[in-house]
């Protein structure tokens, strides 16, 4: 008995007695399907189809088309360069899904304004529902951070060597210049001894400690440059007594943020569970419907992550202060492990911080840029992040168009199909019939080559489930809900739809309508076309939590 295996693209001569018998394997599984003529999807379909991960990388091509679809959410800082309703309008046609507002800076007032601005400039760009595009707005809460106060006049240069003292008495405040800095934290002299090291901006200016007093401490310059105003201070390995996860100021800011209906919060430095359940407890019955998403960036936070993820509604990589917690070189571990585990918790993810740093002051990113933001979509990014780029860059636009493009070449590169089968094997057995239909339609969706999956949600369960399994194609989500719309945007590959109509009297007619128009969708933005197949996922009876139907359609 001879047991053989045949390698797709290679060639095969069998020889028995003298006698050769010619086997010739020359087409590719993907060649040999029979798909329609119309079918779209068909970007890196030769690697797609590969039986290993390296079998994988060798099939990619460079001369493929991108994926059709955009399936990574972009996130988008909202400041100075970009709060103006025609230059948001602007970002939200090059593919910005989720607004942020930054509220370590600017007053409610300010902030306020700025949603008034984003919400005008979503429903001005366009009337037809195919084309709406809902935006998430998220509130990012200044957290128990550390920061620097004014600096007399814009910025001051801190020398490599000199001397300056770090202050913490109130009066101080305005007053920072080359040799004395005011910060934030009264504790300051407590928890710093002869020795350590303060980082401020990102790293970008270390200072070590000779010395404290009551209300001071002297250091010496040991990396030097330009100081602004309001910049971050990080203190390694330090104990970071009387720091609340959540300040006074951060309670007014999300009660701000639950009557301006914010869909997402952004939760600074959580480092326990019980920083996220505090943050829970000040939005309270109101805000209980906000997503949280518990921003870790310390060693604490990295090490007790587990229970963080558990308490969250998803969470962000932050990387900046991350990478000054903890040795830069050890960041993009960090990186990968959070990733996966909120890919194997099925929570979603975003990976933020320089992504397109040179942006700030550059038409065009740097290739390393480039490639930092296509391997955290490889890695399993929900959303990517863009901060400075579109808070106080000279070109937030090219910025997200940049990021539009890397991703959309990034997701086509995806290995689906080992990917689908290694979460669900990670996935423990379930009797919920929801993730029963979400795993069939994802698995279905790979068999026909589907050109979407459309789902019918009410509390956005369903569409998040079949984003856990990572489909090669895109989800299109209808639903009622503007907020449901717009917290999907935190979801790999959901394409958030709202359907305004009122509920039709007969529930299967309802349900054909929202199909129909999941369609119109679908064509209308170059998902597929007459006669390829799409996977339907629907409910038996109305109302939430019932879904568990789950068809193959073709497109009529």
């Amino acid at each position: 008995l001879l047991q053989v295996r045949f390698v797709r693209g290679h060639s095969y001569r069998f020889s028995q007695s003298g006698a050769n018998f010619p086997v010739i394997l020359t087409e590719r599984y993907s060649e040999a399907m029979t798909l329609p003529d119309s079918f779209i999807q068909r970007q890196q379909l030769d690697a797609s189809m590969a039986d290993t991960f390296l079998e994988h990388l060798c099939l990619l091509d460079i001369d493929q088309e991108p994926i059709t679809a955009r399936n990574t959410s972009i996130i988008c800082t909202i400041g100075p360069a970009s709060r103006s309703v025609p230059k948001l309008q602007e970002m939200v046609k090059a593919g910005m899904n989720i607004a942020r507002l930054n509220f370590s800076h600017g007053s409610h007032e300010y902030h306020g304004e700025t949603i008034k601005n984003i919400r005008e400039a979503v429903e001005t760009i366009t009337s037809d529902p195919l084309y709406y595009r809902p935006v998430a707005i998220a509130l990012d809460t200044k957290g128990p951070e550390i920061r620097t106060g004014l600096v007399k006049g814009e910025e001051v240069e801190l020398e490599k060597g000199s001397h300056v003292r770090v202050v913490t008495a109130e009066g101080d405040k305005d007053k920072t210049d080359g040799k004395m800095i005011w910060v934030d934290y009264p504790s300051l002299p407590k928890v710093l001894k002869k020795g350590s090291t303060i980082y401020i901006d990102d790293g970008l200016i270390g200072l070590k400690v000779q010395g404290t007093g009551p209300d001071w401490v002297d250091t010496v310059v040991e990396a030097g440059g330009v100081l602004c105003s309001r910049k971050g201070v990080n203190l390694p390995g330090c104990d970071l007594i009387g720091l609340q996860a959540v300040s006074e100021r951060d309670e007014a800011d999300l009660r701000f943020g639950v009557a301006q209906g914010v869909d997402i919060v952004f939760a600074s430095f959580i480092r326990s569970a019980q920083d996220v359940k505090d943050v829970r407890r000040v939005l309270g019955p109101h805000g209980r419907d906000i997503k949280v998403i518990s921003k870790v960036e310390s060693r604490q936070g990295v090490q007790n992550f587990e229970e963080i993820l558990a308490e969250s509604d998803g969470v962000m990589v932050a990387r900046g202060d991350l990478g000054i917690e903890i040795p830069a070189e050890k960041v993009f571990i960090a990186q990968k492990m959070m990733i996966g585990r909120c890919n194997s918790a099925g929570k979603p993810v975003i990976c933020a911080t320089q992504m397109l740093e040179s942006m700030v002051a550059h038409p065009r990113p740097t290739r390393a840029e480039g490639s930092d933001v296509a391997n955290a979509v490889l890695d399993g990014a929900d959303c990517v992040m863009l901060s400075g780029e579109t808070a106080k860059g000279l070109f937030p636009v090219e910025a997200v168009a940049m990021m539009h493009s890397i991703c959309r070449e990034a997701e086509a590169a995806i290995f689906h199909q080992q990917l689908f089968e290694e979460l669900r094997r990670l996935t423990p057995l379930s009797s919920d019939p929801t993730e029963v239909t979400a795993i069939g339609a994802v698995e279905s969706s790979f068999k026909c080559c589907a050109g979407a999956i459309i789902v019918l949600t009410t509390s956005g369960r369903a569409a998040h489930l079949l984003s856990r399994y990572r489909p090669r194609c895109p989800i299109i989500s209808i639903t009622r809900s503007p907020q449901v719309a717009r917290q999907s945007q935190l979801l790999r590959g959901v394409f958030p739809v709202l359907f305004h109509p009122l509920p039709a009297p007969v529930w299967a007619d309802d349900v054909d309508n929202r199909v129909n128009f999941g369609m119109d969708i679908g064509k209308a933005r170059g998902f597929f076309k007459s006669g390829d197949m799409v996977i339907v996922v629907t409910g038996w009876i109305p109302g939430s939590g019932h879904t568990n139907i789950m068809r193959a359609v073709s497109v009529p």
